[in-house]
């Protein structure tokens, strides 16, 4: 936002997009709820408050001391790995679209493998329903680590201004898309899931049973869990008789934002 200077723009294409989910979810729902929104929606809300000044302040101690430093927010560092490919700018920005996104799901698929990370992420599982506003149920802990993690790989990679503002874009758009309980077109679902993780393919990963959860860790190309063999098409018992969240927390604690903010010291 900063780099690009239009903060507005962004801001307007993200709440357009949720407002565009929201109207698609509640014209073709998926499945039907177990809590009602006004039980949820309120702690998600609170996880928007509490993490947006996290993120924006990691971004601007990261993204500005340490990136503006080096590059005087030149749009072509000369510095990192992709520099040393000789490959010209646009190149560079595409390959590094694409390295960030596999970098986010190794990120991800740790969070299910290392136990102290998967005492935060459990937060973004907890939730017993699965619409657009789960992509907002990060704890701040969380967001703060994929923060550091996420402009690390950045730097190393050198990675043109313009690749990381489009890859952030990516990074709040899809996750609302790909968690919205949107029934999308047998068809249609089949040929963007090709390309993109859809939120039938993404739904899979909030089953409560542990094969399946254990799948389907991207968020923006579908390509990396075919490659790295963790692709599941499709829940065993369908998708609208499973059951999402935790087995450990089927309680309607769970939409409580003060429970969820003390759930990873439990």
């Amino acid at each position: 936002m900063i780099a690009s200077g239009q903060p507005w723009l962004i801001s307007a294409v993200l709440l357009g997009t949720a407002l565009a989910l929201l109207l698609a979810e509640a014209i073709f729902p998926r499945r039907h709820r177990r809590l009602p929104v006004a039980k949820r929606w309120p702690a998600h809300l609170g996880f928007v408050l509490v993490n947006m000044p996290v993120e924006r302040g990691m971004q601007a101690l990261i993204f500005i001391a340490l990136f503006g430093a080096v590059t005087g927010y030149a749009p072509q560092p000369d510095f990192g790995l992709l520099p040393m490919t000789g490959l010209p700018g646009w190149a560079q920005g595409g390959l590094a679209i694409l390295l960030l996104d596999l970098a986010v799901w190794a990120q991800h698929w740790a969070t299910h493998r290392i136990p102290l990370l998967w005492r935060l992420h459990r937060v973004h599982h907890a939730d017993r329903d699965l619409d657009m506003s789960t992509a907002l149920r990060f704890h701040p802990l969380e967001i703060a680590l994929s923060m550091l993690f996420k402009m690390g790989v950045a730097l190393a990679l050198g990675a043109p201004l313009w690749a990381l503002i489009a890859f952030e874009l990516l990074l709040a758009l899809l996750p609302m898309f790909n968690h919205a309980n949107l029934a999308l077109p047998l068809w249609l679902d089949s040929v963007l899931r090709l390309v993109v993780v859809t939120p039938d393919m993404h739904r899979v990963h909030h089953s409560t049973r542990r094969i399946e959860h254990d799948s389907n860790y991207g968020f923006c190309l579908s390509i990396w869990d075919r490659l790295f063999r963790t692709y599941r098409a499709r829940p065993s018992g369908g998708h609208d008789t499973m059951t999402i969240g935790l087995v450990d927390y089927p309680g309607q604690e769970t939409a409580r934002f003060g429970w969820a903010m003390r759930l990873p010291f439990r």
